[in-house]
């Protein structure tokens, strides 16, 4: 795929290292399905929501680190990839540490991944804090975030729309909304510490 439009997705990479953020959009829908082969294929028993959620975090790291590509040194998608295969040991890793301290008193989950386990309707401290705060303030975090994310904050953050509506509304599975919000929240809470240290 990438040697036949190549010309098309240098300039799409070249766009995306100026801050294009529908450039960086059209490489997730370039990419995605096959960054979620490479994992399921990698790593085989790993659950369809911790799949998602390495691509998104993979995703959101090459959009931050997209200067740093060198198309003379390997394809994008092989750097993706890496991305990813960082990305997933890290994660693993988390959650192995997480399974040592987590006791749980549901039978059912005691099995179950870590972020398979994760509640879907509670509002987290942070996201209790952005809604009470003026709606201009959390508009302005929600513009920030790399476009893959704004649109679910906006309907849950702004809007207040439950996961499942939102899944809805926009034709997407439950469990990628679930993923970006829960990464968006992560990015506002990131910006927010780090606007309190300056």
């Amino acid at each position: 795929m990438e040697q036949i439009g190549s010309n098309h997705i240098n300039e799409l990479i070249r766009q995306a290292v100026e801050g294009n953020g529908t450039a960086f959009t059209a490489l997730w829908d370039m990419y995605i399905d096959s960054l979620r082969q490479f994992i399921r294929k990698w790593l085989p028993n790993l659950d369809d929501l911790f799949v998602d959620d390495i691509c998104s975090r993979s995703f959101e790291k090459a959009f931050r680190q997209i200067g740093s590509y060198d198309s003379d040194k390997s394809q994008f998608i092989t750097w993706l990839r890496t991305i990813a295969r960082n990305t997933a040991i890290d994660l693993l890793e988390q959650e192995d540490r997480l399974r040592n301290v987590v006791v749980s008193f549901d039978d059912e989950t005691k099995q179950g991944s870590v972020a398979a386990g994760l509640p879907d309707q509670d509002a987290s401290p942070l996201e209790s804090i952005i809604r009470n705060e003026n709606r201009e303030e959390t508009q302005n975090y929600i513009e920030r975030l790399p476009l893959l994310y704004r649109e679910v904050a906006r309907k849950r953050m702004i809007e207040g729309l439950q996961y499942k509506e939102i899944a809805q509304e926009l034709d997407m599975q439950l469990n990628t909304v679930r993923t970006r919000i829960r990464r968006a929240k992560a990015l506002i809470d990131n910006m927010r510490e780090e606007e309190e240290e300056n």
